[in-house]
């Protein structure tokens, strides 16, 4: 089964209340086109998980970030593929989010983390972020 390496940005923020948000995207393409994610994308060749990552948001997003710590390394079967995603904790340093290949996006609450359709792979992500926000 082919392997797909890619990287993923848990991207947090606070509201106007105080209370931790975190962004998330709604794919614009492809097979998984509607689902909920956590943006990112593939690592090319050369590069490190983190300078994926942040060319990946610079491209999708017109933003840029910093990367925190690696939160989970998540391991997933879909039918046509493995994949293997890096998801790290990021910070927005500059920019305004802007959404070049997704339909939509939204920051979420703790509470509002189960409001969208995450995709398989995205949603083992889910309780871990819950429980660390």
């Amino acid at each position: 089964m082919k392997i797909v390496r890619v990287v993923a940005a848990v991207i947090k923020d606070f509201n106007e209340k105080g209370e931790p948000i975190i962004f998330a995207t709604q794919r614009g393409y492809g097979d998984l086109k509607g689902g909920w994610e956590f943006p990112g994308g593939k690592i090319e060749e050369g590069e490190t998980p983190q300078e994926a990552l942040m060319r990946e948001i610079k491209e999708e997003l017109d933003t840029e970030i910093s990367i925190g710590e690696l939160i989970h390394t998540i391991e997933y079967d879909y039918p046509a593929f493995h994949l293997s995603m890096d998801c790290f904790w990021a910070e927005v340093i500059a920019g305004d989010l802007v959404l070049k290949e997704h339909e939509d996006a939204k920051w979420l609450t703790k509470a509002e983390m189960n409001s969208v359709g995450w995709l398989p792979a995205d949603i083992t992500l889910v309780d871990k972020i819950r429980m660390s926000i």
